[in-house]
């Protein structure tokens, strides 16, 4: 028996008893969406609409230049249905289902979308960050996760969250395993500032770069909608079988590289055909919160893209696919996205929002020299930095495996 396992069986030697997650809140509420009761980014904005992009695990919630806007009048209504407190779970129940924040504040300046859940323990029976920790486990996930609904966009009802059971030992194992966890977090999280940082570093360099040769290009400005069409992909349900590969929004990594994890596929068809790839095509994700995030397509397996994203396929005499790809890395990119991104509720970045991105243009000569520098940038860089993903990723492993094992419990046995 592991030193683990021992800890355990001596912190519960007998079991503990699983409840269902309604008999342990005393509510659950939601946000509320703007379309009907407030607009977003007004005059007189005075806090933040936060949506599942600002949850920040046991950090809370984190706004950014990013979040949208409200006023106090939106404040006051969201509170009014919410009622967010210090201690309650916020659950993202669409799209990234089960992301979460610990409320640590009293709330004064913002308040939730619909998509978010507020779980508010019954804390005389459960520790909220107990709570926490076991709605982060791999345990919990794997049985909410059956409920999801949606091909694409995954939702999770409040009825069926409130159906899975969990663990509720006493509170003072409760009290135990959250120091543990806390004390592990704590060092886990400093070891992965410290490799993120560096991995930082080395992709600002690259954004530094890049961004200089975009700006001395000496290309003249186009709108994408005089040197580009747009095609939006196809619908069908990820299957993990299948005889193409279905690339979604949650395959295209933040470098705008296509990931090799957690591979869906399809069965090819006339109408899937017409959204195939090719080696070279550029396509990009047009809702939620990763948004405009681009990916250049670099393999040659039958692949098919997915509705919630847009091929964008150049005038080539004008445009090189790489090219653009590059430009969608640099802030002078982004800085027009997210001004021309439509939010409220899902944030939608569309074929006439992508047409509207101005982008610098030289000769084709010009635009192949810039990017063969970039990619030997970018390579660079991936060489360097190889390594820190996979170790963060490590790290990130180790600890959920920690975690999962100090929340496992045999069931006490209830007497007859």
């Amino acid at each position: 028996m592991s030193k683990l396992d021992e800890l355990i069986e001596r912190l519960c030697p007998d079991g503990v008893e699983y409840r269902k997650l309604d008999e342990i809140t005393k509510q659950v509420n939601i946000g509320i969406n703007p379309r009907k009761f407030f607009k977003l980014n007004p005059d007189d904005s005075s806090g933040f609409y936060v949506t599942v992009r600002e949850l920040n695990g046991l950090q809370g919630v984190e706004k950014t230049e990013k979040t949208d806007l409200i006023n106090e009048k939106a404040i006051k209504i969201i509170q009014t249905r919410a009622n967010i407190e210090p201690g309650d779970i916020l659950f993202s129940n669409t799209g990234t289902v089960g992301k979460l924040a610990l409320v640590n504040e009293k709330v004064k300046n913002w308040g939730v979308n619909e998509g978010i859940y507020v779980i508010k323990p019954k804390t005389d029976v459960i520790s909220s960050r107990f709570l926490y920790y076991y709605l982060d486990s791999n345990l919990a996930y794997s049985d909410y996760s059956k409920m999801f609904t949606g091909s694409t966009l995954k939702h999770i009802t409040q009825k069926a969250l409130l159906s899975i059971t969990l663990p509720v030992p006493p509170l003072e194992v409760q009290c135990e395993i959250v120091r543990i966890l806390d004390n592990f977090t704590l060092l886990s999280a400093e070891l992965s500032a410290e490799l993120s940082a560096e991995l930082k570093a080395r992709q600002k360099q690259y954004e530094y770069y890049s961004t200089k040769l975009f700006e001395n290009c000496n290309g003249k400005i186009y709108a994408m909608a005089d040197v580009a069409k747009f095609v939006y992909g196809y619908t069908d349900k990820a299957k993990d079988n299948g005889d193409t590969r279905f690339i979604r929004i949650t395959d295209i990594n933040e470098q705008g590289v296509l990931k090799n994890e957690d591979v869906k596929y399809i069965d090819m068809n006339d109408e899937a055909q017409k959204s195939l790839l090719i080696k070279g095509d550029v396509i990009m994700a047009r809702t939620g919160a990763t948004y405009g995030k681009t990916l250049y397509f670099d393999s040659d397996f039958q692949s098919v893209y997915a509705s919630f994203l847009i091929k964008i396929v150049p005038d080539n005499t004008k445009l090189l696919n790489k090219y653009y790809w590059h430009f969608t890395k640099t802030p002078l990119y982004w800085n027009q996205a997210n001004k021309l991104v439509t939010t409220g509720g899902q944030p939608q970045f569309n074929t006439p929002a992508l047409k509207r991105i101005e982008i610098p243009i030289p000769s084709l000569e010009e635009q192949k020299r810039i990017i063969n520098i970039l990619d030997k940038l970018d390579k660079m860089c991936t060489d360097i930095s190889e390594g820190l993903p996979a170790e963060i990723e490590a790290r990130r492993k180790q600890y959920e495996y920690y975690r999962d094992k100090l929340l496992t419990f045999k069931e006490l046995k209830k007497e007859v």
